[in-house]
């Protein structure tokens, strides 16, 4: 290789007044396609009066590469077709120290150059490796300010497990659950006959570590709760097996506060209105299967909206979250039972949660530029 080649303002200096945001996306995770989908709108949109950006694609093998904008003008779901970051030999290289923030990159050839300071990352990931606190470690390593929670908010939320043990802990309404790993179920054969004992039909069963409901299934009888867990243990080693919920599927939008101040709320809710289809499964939220539609804004009373808004608050607060996370719940007749909070929430121009902030009067474009500002008004974060 050769050594690195002197930096010019003019290649790689941010124009005078902006910042130079790097935009994460693609990854390991089966999430892959929607992380890319999810890169392009924030590119188109992104405030380029404000910021300057750098496209970095993590591939499935997991190689980080230096991406052009041409790249991902055709990222869009068509015909239901995710797109892919492909490996073209580059390879960026993250700061070796704290001592500076700059980028490496190495090009087809071998030859380094930088690709200057960078002020912030903005991922775009989702699910593991990018959604359960792996890249925030690594970004924290390097003392590289980025967009979202922190490793414990991250992985907290990512393991369906762990964060209802604290939630519940802190008195906050989850659906009844009962958790099993791959290991016991293979040392005792005839738990899964007993794994629905205090529990009521129909029941979902999901991959404690993964997004988007991939691996999920929705069960009505014993009989299929043995391929359901096959699925779901393809995903991960360990799988939760819960009680359905009867109530309307709700969705809030959380930002944090400025300085010290509380985290914020978008002022509506969305709703999951499921017209032919039995659950919220990844064809439906990203595919554009029939069978669902999102109602925006909920038809709520004002009680049932401040009891949404303050259990999101508190769950927020209580899992350590950091920057925008959505928060799902069954709004049921004794309250809202939380569902899921999700970190790193879908963030295309169409998605519930800049849709939220939208309707609340935040446009797509505020929201970016919010966040990137919160990420570099907050690190380090300790």
């Amino acid at each position: 290789m050769t050594e690195t080649q002197p930096e010019t303002a003019a290649e790689h200096a941010s124009a005078p007044g902006r910042r130079t945001v790097v935009i994460l996306f693609g990854g390991r995770s089966s999430e892959h396609g929607i992380s890319c989908v999810t890169a392009a709108g924030v590119l188109r949109s992104i405030d380029r009066e404000l910021f300057d950006v750098i496209l970095v694609g993590i591939t499935k093998q997991g190689a980080t590469v230096l991406m052009q904008e041409d790249d991902l003008a055709e990222y869009r779901l068509e015909a239901g077709a995710l797109p892919e970051v492909r490996d073209n030999g580059t390879r960026v290289l993250w700061p070796a120290s704290t001592a500076t923030r700059s980028l490496t990159l190495i090009d087809q050839t071998g030859a380094l150059r930088s690709l200057g300071h960078v002020d912030a990352v903005l991922p775009m990931l989702h699910g593991p490796y990018g959604e359960d606190g792996t890249v925030q470690g690594m970004l924290d390593l390097v003392d590289l300010p980025y967009v979202g929670s922190g490793v414990l908010g991250s992985a907290l939320c990512m393991d369906k497990h762990a964060v209802k043990v604290m939630l519940a802990d802190a008195g906050i309404g989850v659906a009844p659950w009962v958790t099993v790993t791959r290991e016991q179920v293979d040392a005792d054969p005839g738990l899964v006959g007993r794994i629905d004992a205090e529990l009521r039909y129909p029941l979902f069963v999901k991959p404690a570590r993964a997004g988007s409901s991939v691996g999920v299934s929705r069960v009505t009888s014993a009989a299929e709760i043995p391929a359901a867990l096959e699925i779901a243990f393809a995903e991960d080693r360990t799988v939760l097996v819960e009680s359905g919920v009867t109530g309307r599927e709700v969705e809030i939008a959380v930002l944090e506060g400025r300085g010290t101040a509380a985290p914020r709320t978008s002022s509506v809710i969305g709703e999951i209105v499921f017209t032919g289809r039995e659950f919220y499964d990844f064809e439906a939220k990203y595919l554009g299967a029939a069978g669902v539609e999102l109602a925006l804004p909920a038809q709520v009373t004002d009680a049932e909206f401040a009891a949404i808004r303050d259990a999101a608050v508190r769950a927020y607060e209580v899992t350590q979250c950091a920057g925008h996370a959505r928060i799902d719940f069954f709004l049921t007749e004794d309250g809202p039972v939380l569902n899921e909070i999700n970190t790193l929430p879908g963030f295309t121009p169409i998605s519930m949660y800049p849709r939220l902030w939208e309707e609340s009067g935040m446009s797509y474009r505020d929201l970016i530029t919010e966040l990137i500002e919160l990420a570099i008004e907050k690190r380090p974060a300790y």
